[in-house]
């Protein structure tokens, strides 16, 4: 007799843990179905969780290095111990898969371990790599299995996962490369890259487009960029990359400058592919079960979230929009609502987006750029951590805070920050965005003083009167 539930959602990374978690608070009786043998998907295993060990404790090593003398702590040349990284590295990640899988018993939530695939309205099959498939049955159905690596487009590469890397891969090197070459100057690159580069590698970034981190504001953009050459990373822009191969001790990526010119080959000792990712819809028998896919390999959904079959919907990476564990968490949380008969809603306009560098870039609502090309008339704000008294007490003061307002309304737009705590500043700015406040609401809120956050205060001021401090 098969299992029958009220939800079954295919994968748990943060969009479908998250979706199946609040399914069962809403008194749905619900499953999920994962191929990994631990929950968490590329998130926590492979992606967000991993990176931010190794970015944070290289960056403690960094510190170590240059900052701290400057502090008056003098500890000596610090030793570079990457075995015991890596199992930093490795610990965090149990430890947040470990409290995945605590969450899904405390909330008596069914996991079954293998692939599942739709075998029509109400029914999933899941085939585990051993033993026999087990068939679910269901009122609904939640596709959340994120996202792959895309490679180059056009481009064979061969990922062995040693020399050639996807980001999986960069963060299991068994030593520091002399050299690195980084494919795509997005984020997971400009992450992995700054990693091994604080570790003692040269890394050189190739980018197709003339400016890294591609949608992010301009002005960010190019102090990010400054601010990571001083840190020893070298970029060659406007590239297009027509050819990756690799030996047995080093590859080679050869490219050509999009605008026309001679193509160029570098080598080097490891070659990171970070060129963003694609829709994961393998075995999942979508075509079979007659669900629409649109051009870019994404499940088609419509405003509640729901495919062209009835009693499946689709969540995360692998619908349009940005690929962001917080917005497929905030999907998760919608559909898991709308399922149980609510008003599941997701406000993608104040979905703030951050680069966990050092320092930080973080970002939320319209760009300079996108207001321009939307004939918005607007205000510029912009404070530098420079003229910030804790910034400068931290050694932290490069890079600002930008506020961009409606010029009639005064309405928040977007907010900008490249600085140290990037991340965690921003979301001032979105809780702000969410209720449709105003420059001068942010900027005549009490901030403690002496802080970061105050930087974002004043460039508010800066947006509809003036600063104080600059």
């Amino acid at each position: 007799m098969a299992e029958r539930y009220d939800l079954v959602v295919i994968g748990t990374g943060p969009g479908g843990y998250v979706c199946a978690i609040k399914a069962a608070q809403l008194g749905l009786k619900t499953a999920v179905v994962e191929k990994r043998a631990t929950l968490g998907g590329t998130c926590l295993n492979i992606g967000c969780i991993p990176s931010k060990a190794l970015l944070h404790a290289s960056e403690m090593f960094s510190e170590a290095s240059h900052a701290l003398p400057e502090l008056g702590v003098e500890t000596g040349k610090p030793k570079l111990n990457l075995d015991k990284m890596m199992a930093h590295k490795d610990a965090t990640v149990k430890s947040n898969v470990d409290g995945i899988a605590f969450l899904m018993k405390k909330n008596k939530i069914d996991v079954f371990t293998g692939t599942g695939t739709i075998l029509g309205e109400g029914k999933v099959s899941v085939v585990p790599e051993k033993g026999d498939s087990v068939e679910l049955e269901t009122k609904n159905i939640v596709i959340a299995t994120g996202s792959d690596v895309a490679g180059i487009p056009g481009v064979d590469v061969k990922f062995d996962e040693k020399i050639v890397v996807s980001s999986t891969g960069a963060l299991e090197l068994p030593k520091v490369p002399k050299e690195m070459i980084v494919v795509g100057g997005g984020v997971i690159g400009l992450e992995l890259g700054s990693v091994w580069a604080r570790l003692g590698a040269k890394v050189t970034v190739v980018e197709f487009l003339d400016k890294v981190l591609g949608q992010m504001d301009g002005d960010v953009s190019k102090q990010f960029q400054r601010m990571l050459g001083k840190q020893g990373l070298t970029f060659k822009l406007g590239a297009k990359v027509t050819g990756v191969s690799a030996t047995s001790r080093s590859a080679k990526v050869t490219f050509e400058p999009v605008k026309g010119g001679d193509a160029e080959t570098i080598s080097a000792d490891v070659v990171l592919v970070a060129t963003g990712r694609k829709p994961y819809t393998e075995g999942l028998g979508l075509e079979k079960a007659g669900v629409v896919l649109d051009k870019a390999g994404r499940v088609e959904i419509n405003e509640h979230f729901q495919t062209n079959v009835s009693g499946i919907y689709a969540i995360g990476d692998v619908v349009a929009g940005p690929m962001l564990a917080h917005k497929a968490e905030d999907e998760g949380v919608a559909v898991a609502e709308i399922i149980a008969g609510q008003a599941g809603h997701v406000n993608y306009s104040v979905i703030p987006g951050v680069v966990y560098t050092q320092p930080e870039v973080a970002s939320v609502g319209k760009t300079e750029e996108e207001l321009k090309a939307e004939g918005i008339d607007y205000k510029v704000g912009k404070f530098p951590f420079s003229a910030n008294g804790r910034a400068r007490a931290m050694l932290q003061s490069d890079g600002f805070a930008k506020v961009l307002s409606d010029k009639r309304t005064d309405r928040v737009l977007g907010v900008h920050i490249v600085g140290f705590g990037a991340g965690d500043m921003i979301h001032e700015a979105a809780v702000l965005m969410e209720f449709g406040g105003s420059a001068e609401d942010l900027g005549r809120t009490c901030h403690a003083h002496p802080t970061m956050s105050e930087a974002v205060k004043e460039a508010a001021l800066a947006a509809y009167d003036k600063p104080i401090h600059m």
